[in-house]
């Protein structure tokens, strides 16, 4: 890793750090806006020359997840279908002048960055979502991480072409490293924290989160090879965009909520 993405890393894992251990669900909330707003603006401009889409749908939805505090969690089931209705509303009173190509790539835009995204907060939100809310960090940046040094030591054998940097060796590496760093997270918040959360259940849950990690990230891959761009953006200096950095986080995190919850 160059020297600037790890500087950018641990200054934005500080930044991090101190929201969430600092923070509340309000600050979280309105942290999650904000990085929504950049990450479905990000993708939008990645398709400018494939489609138009629906930035102003984007953007209201982006907005409101600053406002999940005021929404019931039964309410959220209606996201996606309220989504869909809204697009399809459009198609209809333009008289088809919006096309189903422009819909199809703003409805899935929403709903797999934003969508996928609110689930952090609400994860936050949780009970004892302060502590749940870093096996997120340790399934996808952990992941990341472990796979990027194993792949460069041993990595012989690629894992796709979709990202030919990444090898089968690395991709299990990532795996086994995340869920040593959340079992010994796990050791230290059920000691000192009060948590009596399973070992076993945490270590099944983060390799399954690691494995989806991956698909996350092989799954922004496939979306900047379609539309034949490096990045997202350049706003983290190293990393890319926005959605170059938090796309295997996204992508996992309504898992993470389900399953999570369940421990």
């Amino acid at each position: 890793m160059g020297k600037i993405r790890i500087i950018s890393g641990l200054v934005l894992f500080s930044l991090l750090l101190v929201i969430l251990v600092f923070g509340n669900t309000t600050i979280v909330n309105i942290t999650a806006s904000a990085v929504g707003i950049l990450a479905i603006n990000e993708y939008f401009k990645a398709f400018k020359n494939k489609s138009k889409v629906d930035r102003i749908l984007g953007l209201i939805t982006a907005i409101a997840i600053a406002f999940l505090d005021f929404i019931p969690r039964e309410a959220l089931i209606l996201f996606t279908p309220i989504v869909i209705a809204i697009l399809f509303t459009k198609i209809i009173i333009t008289n088809m002048k919006e096309n189903y190509v422009n819909t199809a790539v703003s409805g899935f835009g929403i709903l797999y960055v934003l969508g996928f995204l609110m689930f952090i907060p609400m994860i936050y939100a949780e009970e004892n979502g302060k502590f749940l809310i870093w096996y997120l960090a340790f399934a996808a940046w952990g992941t990341d991480t472990f796979a990027y040094f194993v792949g460069s030591l041993i990595g012989k054998h690629k894992l796709t072409p979709i990202s030919p940097k990444k090898s089968i060796e690395g991709s299990i590496g990532g795996v086994i490293g995340a869920a040593i760093l959340s079992l010994i997270y796990t050791i230290i918040i059920n000691e000192y924290g009060g948590l009596d959360i399973s070992y076993w259940a945490i270590l099944g849950i983060t390799a399954l989160l690691s494995i989806l990690s991956q698909i996350g990230d092989l799954a922004a891959s496939s979306i900047k090879r379609f539309v034949k761009i490096k990045d997202f953006g350049n706003i983290i200096p190293g990393h890319g965009g926005m959605l170059d950095r938090i796309d295997s986080i996204i992508f996992i995190a309504p898992f993470a909520y389900y399953l999570l919850t369940l421990i």
